[in-house]
């Protein structure tokens, strides 16, 4: 890290007046990314053991298990 100071116009010590570097990629950053896609398909994954242990615990299932409350 660089530890240089600067004397900006009034006469402060500003340590912060490096910019750091920016990263950039070839590809786009936003949208179908391939670890959206992982985050997604292990959410659903975790989601339908989730009911299927609550209708295996209750008897019901998810629209059994609404109605009845």
């Amino acid at each position: 890290m660089q530890t240089k100071t600067f004397i900006d116009n009034d006469g402060r010590e500003n340590n912060f007046a490096i910019e750091p570097k920016m990263y950039t990629t070839e590809g786009p950053q936003a949208g179908w990314t391939e670890y959206a896609e992982l985050l997604n398909g292990r959410m659903a994954m975790i989601g339908f053991v989730a009911l299927l242990i609550q209708e295996v615990l209750t008897g019901h299932g998810i629209v059994g298990f609404i109605a009845g409350l």
